[in-house]
This record gives structure tokens, C-alpha cells and sequence, in this order.
């Protein structure tokens, strides 16, 4: 019998249906079994907020190391969950992108509009605090942890404790949650992070040794999702910024231009920096000129005092 094609995932409602989403797509493409590990991360261990365990980046070491030390083959990960630089020994592919805006899920009738002065919004992300305080800095912001059926509880469950909580609308639409939106940001408003809304598939080279496997991976992959995020990422590289840090950026491609939009906020949203800028895709190397843009844009951010308004290391 074939050995199955193993995809690691974190063990999370939300990690899980994603990566089902792959597998079937996998399963499609692949004549043979492809099945899901389940591996337990930092992230889904340590208590704490985000930012104070190193931002995202905890929940995607031990997917990579089990990729590495071949206990898998692939791992699945939210794509605004990777360090923006590459890693060895691994190469990304990026299935189509889903909506990235974030969202207000408040109770019927609630939305951030009408939200009461002083409400207490629950965020685990500095990024969307910051732009939250921006918008209105008389809302209260309550760091919240757990999977998605938990922050949507702390809000519109029996025992709320929270006006309202701010997620990414990407992962209410794969669990199928979209009912619980009760206002979509515009981006110019909260620029999405990097990578938002996106999935990485990340393969060994002795997966993509395998000619099936690396046609599959090929065909998965979606050429405008990974040229924005190629350049969502380069603005981040380049910045010296973490995953946690408040910067949001949103590429789009469309036709032969894409536009590069970004934002640099203080913790405190009372300093706010939004620039845009385009480029031609019209290239030979593409993934050179959108990596380009987002360097471009993050010198352009850094010129007009981006590394004073906002701790970039984080």
C-alpha cells in the first residue's frame, strides 16, 4: 500500500478545519492517502498574552520542526501565523486567499457604530488594538486568549463579559461562524496583518522530491494570494517587525498592478501612518517585483518616522 502524504496541524477547532480543506483539495490531486498529525504547539500551551510569548510565531515552530524531522510531510498553518523570513528546508504554497477584513461580532443589533461609549472589546492582538483606539479611544480593550468559540462567548454567550470582540473573518467563514458579524472593517480603517486570511502549506524538500506531490502543491497554489503576501511579508521583513507588532498591510492584485497598502499604529492609536503604492506586475520575475513593492513601501514608512510611532520589534 501507498504511505499516506501526512499533514501536521495544530489541534484547534479552526487549525483543523483548515487543514481539512487542504487534505480534501490534496486528495483530489493525489492518488494516494493523505492524512492529518496532530501536533501540539507552544501556542496552544503557554497562558499569557500573545505579544509577552513572541507573537504568533509560537504556534508555528513545532509544525516546522515536525516537517524537518519528517514525522510529516507538510504542515498547514495560518499564513499570518509565520515569521516573515523564510525558512530552510521548506518552501510555501498558498492556496486561494480569504476575505482578510477583520470584524465586530457584538450581539444583534450591535455595531461599531452604535457600540456604547466606553464598551469593553476583547482583542488578543496588539495590531487591531491599537487601530481599535484609533477609530475610538473611548473603548476599553480586554486582551483575550482561546479558540475562536471562546472570544465569541466572551461576547455572546450567556455570561458575556464583553461588549464586543474583534476577530478575522477568514477563519468565521471556514467554521462556518459568519453569523456572529455584526459590522465588517473597511481596510483603510483596520488594515488586516500580513499574511490575514491566508493559508501556508508548508512542504519538505523530500515531499517535493515526490513529482506528484510537487505538481499538486503547484496546482493548490494560488499565483495573486502568493504575490500579495509575498509582498504583505517583505513590508514586514523589512521593517524589522514581529508578528505582533501593530502593523497591518494588505496587498491586491489586480489586473497587472498591484497596490500595496499599509499601516503603522502607536499602542495607543493616537499615532496613526497609512501610505499605499503601486507597481506593474508586468515582470519576468513577479515574486521579485511584489517582494520589491513591499520592501519599497517599508523603506518609504521608515523615511517619515515609522520606527518612532510604533514598537517595530515586537
Amino acid at each position: 500500500m501507498t504511505s499516506p502524504i501526512r499533514v501536521g496541524t495544530r489541534r484547534s477547532t479552526l487549525a483543523t478545519t483548515q487543514t481539512g480543506h487542504v487534505i480534501a483539495r490534496l486528495s483530489e490531486l493525489l492518488d494516494r492517502p493523505v492524512e492529518p498529525i496532530m501536533i501540539r504547539t507552544d501556542g496552544d500551551v503557554l497562558t499569557g498574552s500573545l505579544s509577552s510569548l513572541g507573537g504568533a510565531g509560537v504556534f508555528v515552530a513545532a509544525l516546522r520542526e515536525a516537517v524537518l524531522d519528517g514525522r510529516c510531510e507538510l504542515a498547514v498553518h495560518s499564513l499570518k501565523d509565520l515569521p516573515a523570513a523564510a525558512w530552510p528546508g521548506l518552501t510555501l504554497f498558498t492556496p486561494p486567499r480569504e476575505d482578510p477584513h477583520d470584524v465586530l461580532c457584538a450581539p444583534t443589533g450591535v455595531t461599531w457604530d452604535t457600540l456604547r461609549q466606553g464598551a469593553r472589546v476583547g482583542t488578543g492582538s496588539p495590531r487591531r488594538a491599537a487601530q481599535l483606539l484609533a477609530l475610538r479611544p473611548d473603548v476599553n480593550i480586554v486582551d483575550i486568549r482561546g479558540n475562536v468559540d471562546t472570544r465569541l462567548a466572551r461576547a455572546l454567550g450567556p455570561e458575556a463579559d464583553l461588549d464586543a470582540v474583534v476577530l478575522a473573518r477568514a477563519g468565521l467563514a471556514r467554521l462556518g461562524r459568519l453569523d456572529a458579524v455584526s459590522t465588517v472593517f473597511d481596510s483603510a480603517d483596520m488594515t488586516p496583518a500580513p499574511g490575514q486570511g491566508a493559508l501556508a502549506i508548508e512542504a519538505s524538500d523530500d515531499a517535493l522530491a515526490d513529482p506528484a506531490v510537487a505538481t499538486a502543491l503547484a496546482a493548490i497554489d494560488d499565483e495573486s494570494t502568493h504575490l500579495a503576501v509575498a509582498a504583505e511579508r517583505a513590508l514586514l521583513e523589512h521593517l524589522g517587525a514581529g508578528c505582533a507588532a501593530p502593523v497591518g498591510a494588505l496587498g491586491t492584485l489586480t489586473g497587472a498592478t498591484m497596490n500595496l497598502l499599509a499601516a503603522i499604529v502607536s499602542l495607543d492609536g493616537t499615532r496613526r501612518l497609512v501610505r499605499s503604492m503601486d507597481v506593474s506586475m508586468d515582470a519576468s520575475d513577479r515574486q521579485a517585483t511584489a517582494r520589491q513593492l513591499g520592501i519599497d513601501l517599508a523603506e518609504a514608512l521608515l523615511n517619515e518616522g515609522a520606527a518612532d510611532i510604533a514598537p517595530l520589534g515586537m
